[in-house]
């Protein structure tokens, strides 16, 4: 039995992962209330949380199983906030010395690709990798509030980087564009339901890079058109506008997505496309993301929405998914690293 941790930024999560069954439990600590008042993710109060969250999270978990079945714990080591990753990898360090047992470290991108592929492990996992045959090649858009990239991950599992953004990512530009019209925080869903009642053609925001030949995102000129257009308008103009300015400005962001994912299916072989990160959790998108999976006749594998956002499960799957046998030393402290080299490393 695998215990995932996961601390990589206001998240504080466990989950056990039996290789025979899949999920048994998964466990979460939100510390959306606390950052709210700051509107967006303070580090330090992050890093102090999950030194409170981890030990009650413990306690809920080891009332309903049997930890001395663990064998082997898992953990973020990257990328994410240097002060919250140092906090779950020290609390795995520190149950694997009282336990006796071994951690691994997973990159928090690479769970985020492979999270689309937990639900077909757990309806056969005797046969998922025979099953496997039938979605590699396959392209991954993973969308979140501090990364957008494509990466595919071939036959043999390995991962490569096919574009990433140049500046800000999807998530954050919708946080931020739903900050500046006061919306408040999470900035992301609340812009999203607001825009269901909007016309998504009302106002005309910019999709950058889409001539452009590679596979990379740009988001922070929409910001900046945003924001020019709420300069030609008062506030009580601005009110009444709130539906079409959120439906445009969310359509901009997804169709930016959606076009470059398909740029990429045009490029390779793939045969299967999936969806994870937390604006994953995005109905538009995940709607849109089929649309293009079935014009291009591929199967569409979308994370389970209690595994778009960070958690435990999907860093527990990573390990079982990237087949990992190397029992290696105690993990070091060290999550600095480049965006390509985290999605490109498992440790």
């Amino acid at each position: 039995m695998i215990l995932g941790i996961e601390s990589s930024c206001d998240e504080s999560a466990l989950a056990l992962f039996d290789r025979d069954k899949g999920l048994l439990g998964e466990w979460i600590s939100s510390q959306i209330e606390l950052h709210a008042e700051y509107g967006g993710v303070v580090p330090d109060l992050a890093s102090r949380e999950h030194l409170n969250n981890f030990g009650p999270l413990l306690v809920d978990a080891g009332a309903k199983w049997d930890f001395s079945k663990v064998d082997e714990i898992v953990v973020t080591t990257g990328p994410g906030l240097a002060g919250c990753l140092a906090m779950g990898m020290a609390t795995a360090n520190a149950l694997s010395v009282a336990w006796s047992v071994p951690v691994f470290g997973a990159n928090h991108l690479r769970a985020h690709a492979q999270s689309v592929f937990i639900s077909e492990y757990e309806k056969s996992p005797s046969e998922f990798d025979r099953r496997m045959d039938a979605f590699l090649p396959h392209l991954s858009l993973i969308v979140s509030g501090g990364n957008t990239l494509l990466v595919k991950i071939d036959e043999d599992r390995q991962i490569y980087l096919l574009g990433g953004t140049i500046d800000d990512a999807a998530g954050e530009a919708l946080d931020k564009g739903a900050k500046l019209m006061g919306l408040g925080y999470p900035g992301g869903p609340k812009l999203e339901k607001v825009a269901q009642s909007g016309n998504s053609k009302a106002f005309d925001f910019p999709r950058a890079l889409m001539h452009k030949p590679n596979l990379d995102f740009s988001f922070s000129g929409l910001k900046t058109s945003l924001r020019y257009t709420l300069d030609r308008f008062e506030d009580d103009e601005i009110v009444s506008l709130m539906p079409d300015l959120c439906a445009s400005y969310q359509a901009a962001v997804v169709d930016a997505l959606i076009r470059k994912a398909g740029k990429a299916l045009g490029r390779d072989r793939f045969k299967s496309m999936g969806l994870s990160g937390g604006v994953s959790n995005n109905q538009l998108l995940r709607d849109e993301f089929e649309a293009l999976a079935k014009k291009r006749k591929l199967v569409s594998l979308l994370a389970q929405r209690k595994h778009t956002g960070d958690n435990a499960g999907m860093i527990a799957f990573s390990h079982v998914f990237e087949r990992t046998n190397i029992i290696p030393e105690r993990l070091p402290i060290s999550p600095s690293m480049g965006i390509e080299d985290q999605v490109n490393s498992s440790e």
